[in-house]
């Protein structure tokens, strides 16, 4: 219960809470904001990445049983994706406990900025879909590796990266969410494995904190999404992470 009385408890409660309502409406941008928040407060990027991750464990969970209840998966694009999304996170987490944080941290704000770049042309941008499922499922295995390594690495990404990608691809942006939100759960469990072997990492304040602004604001995404259009909400989502990881980039490089 002592941990109740801590400010910054609090603060990290409220950065779960906004990025799952973000990431309830959008279907993605939970890790994305939520490691650029906290970055930019000075936590270093195991701590990060690590909290973030534990949290998504159950947020994602909850998510994969649903969409896998209402059948919103593809079977085999799950099994490409976490299969290959977990040798990419597995990697990616390993790299992290591994490598000095100060400096780590500019290149990972770098990373941030670029991605906020990359959701905010893909959505003015619009691809046309492809025809032809099958191309979706050919690009799954790279896109899962290098997916799921970006996202342990750098505290997010998995959303912006993959589904925006097959979204482009897919046919039915049905069962491209629901399979690579499926195939999240299993791809943040090894992340988050990962980290307690290698780092024995535990339930750290932040990841209390995020998990528990999360599961306060689990239901609200779908009631914030209507009345504000996605593609307005994803826009400035995408303009708060260049800025965050923007700022913070010239703050430790310069």
């Amino acid at each position: 219960m002592e941990i109740l009385s801590h400010f910054d408890f609090w603060v990290y409660v409220l950065i779960g809470f906004a990025a799952q309502i973000i990431d309830g409406a959008l279907g993605m941008a939970y890790g994305t904001l939520s490691t650029a928040i906290l970055l930019s407060t000075g936590l270093p990027p195991l701590i990060v990445s690590a909290s973030v991750h534990t949290s998504q464990f159950f947020t994602t969970g909850i998510s994969a049983f649903s969409h896998w209840w209402f059948k919103n998966v593809d079977k085999r694009l799950v099994l490409l994706l976490a299969v290959s999304g977990s040798i990419g996170g597995a990697l990616g987490a390993f790299l992290l406990t591994t490598i000095d944080g100060k400096f780590l941290k500019p290149w990972i704000f770098v990373y941030l900025a670029l991605l906020g770049v990359v959701m905010l042309v893909k959505l003015m941008c619009k691809v046309a879909q492809l025809r032809d499922g099958k191309e979706r499922k050919r690009i799954a295995v790279p896109l899962g590796m290098s997916g799921g390594f970006l996202d342990a690495l750098g505290g997010g990404g998995w959303g912006p990266i993959v589904t925006t990608s097959l979204m482009a691809r897919g046919r039915d942006p049905r069962i491209v969410i629901g399979s690579v939100n499926t195939a999240e759960f299993i791809v943040k469990t090894t992340i988050t494995v990962t980290f307690i072997i290698t780092a024995g990492f535990m339930f750290h304040e932040v990841a209390i904190g995020l998990l528990v602004g999360g599961v306060i604001a689990a239901p609200l995404g779908a009631f914030i999404l209507r009345f504000i259009r996605p593609e307005i909400l994803m826009a400035l989502v995408s303009i708060l992470i260049i800025f965050l990881g923007g700022f913070s980039m010239a703050q430790a490089f310069l």
